[in-house]
This record gives structure tokens, C-alpha cells and sequence, in this order.
């Protein structure tokens, strides 16, 4: 499922499926199924995480750029620059991470609801894709640590004779930036394995 394909439709109400048989309906539900998985945690869509985190790091790189280089006109003046820059990169970047946390919500609220019309023991083991959780969960705890290191340990050491207030709003938004981008890697992965117990598990409870 590419970020731009539309999502499949929820299962139609009880009165009005029209599967032929048992078989039909666990061949549909594995479809729709491996696509909304791929679509939430495909290598797609974490390539795409990274990449918008790194968009919006680079915007708020070129937005401290401009804070911390107001020392004259002519520096003001490029720093005007890099603001309208940096903020020309990070507000399309952030509107587009929120169409996709719509959109993995979206995605989760899908999965439950074909999850709950069968179970399939042999076909639901690979939707379980343990080492793509794994490839979102790492990273982002260690993204996490050290998002949340950076907003602690900055301000405390700065050096108020040498450190301006430019560069450490400057470094905590970086730190807040890897932390929230680590925070949302983490959650993916959470939910994804609460969806698992829940609903693919043996003895899960539809």
C-alpha cells in the first residue's frame, strides 16, 4: 500500500455480506489484511518517518540558523532568509506527518475490524512481522534516549557567558524534534503488538 493508495474499505455490516462461503471471506481478509499491515509498518512507511523527521530537522536547522545569527543588519537580513526557508520546509513537513498519524489511525481502527470476522491460524503468522516492530522499536527508544538526553542535559549545562538563549532553544528543539520523532516510532510498534495479542493471538476473544 503506497502513502498515497486509498485504504480499503471497513468490512461490510453483517445483513449484507454476500461471501459465498468461509474460504471467500479468509481469502478477502488476508488481503486486506497484509496490505493494511504493510501500510503501517511497511519499509515504505518507515523509510517515510525518517525522512520527514529529517525534513523537519533540516527546517528547524535553517529556523536556528536565523535565531542564533541576529548580530547585525546584514546578518538579520540572511538570517530573515533561513527563517522563511526553514519554515517553508517544516510546515508542509508537519502537515504532512499529521495526514499520516490520520492515516495510522485510520489504518489500526481497519485492522480490528478485519481482524474480528475470522481467524486464519496459518495466514495470520505473517502478519505478525516481529522483525519490522523490531526495526521500528529500537531506534526509536534510542532516538527517544537521546532526544530527551539533549532537552535535559542542554539547558542545564549551558554556560550563560558563552551559550546564547538562541542556541539552546536552538539544540532542545533538535533534542524535542528526535524525541517525538522516537515517540511515534515506539508507539507504531506497541500498537501493532497489542493488535497481535489481541486479535491474531491464540484464544484472542473477538
Amino acid at each position: 500500500m503506497s502513502p498515497r493508495s486509498p485504504l480499503p474499505p471497513s468490512p461490510p455490516p453483517v445483513e449484507i455480506r454476500a461471501w459465498p462461503d468461509r474460504n471467500a471471506l479468509l481469502a478477502d481478509r488476508a488481503r486486506v489484511l497484509e496490505a493494511l499491515v504493510k501500510g503501517y509498518l511497511g519499509v515504505g512507511r518507515l523509510g517515510l518517518h525518517w525522512l520527514w523527521a529529517a525534513l523537519f530537522a533540516l527546517g528547524w536547522s535553517l529556523v536556528g540558523a536565523a535565531l542564533t545569527s541576529l548580530t547585525d543588519v546584514l546578518t538579520a537580513i540572511v538570517g530573515g532568509v533561513f527563517l522563511l526557508l526553514g519554515l517553508g520546509v517544516m510546515i508542509p513537513t508537519g502537515f504532512a506527518v499529521g495526514f499520516g498519524l490520520r492515516k495510522d489511525r485510520r489504518i489500526h481502527e481497519l485492522l480490528r475490524q478485519w481482524a474480528e470476522l475470522d481467524r486464519d491460524p496459518v495466514l495470520d503468522r505473517n502478519l505478525r512481522r516481529p522483525g519490522l516492530s523490531l526495526a521500528w522499536l529500537v531506534p526509536s527508544v534510542l532516538l527517544c534516549a537521546g532526544g530527551l538526553a539533549v532537552c535535559l542535559v542542554l539547558p542545564a549545562t549551558a554556560d550563560p557567558g558563552h551559550d546564547t538563549y538562541a542556541l539552546v532553544v536552538y539544540g532542545m528543539g533538535l533534542g524535542l524534534i528526535c524525541w517525538l520523532t522516537g515517540l511515534v516510532g515506539v508507539v507504531k510498534a506497541a500498537a501493532h503488538r497489542r493488535w497481535v495479542l489481541r486479535s491474531l493471538a491464540p484464544g484472542a476473544t473477538r
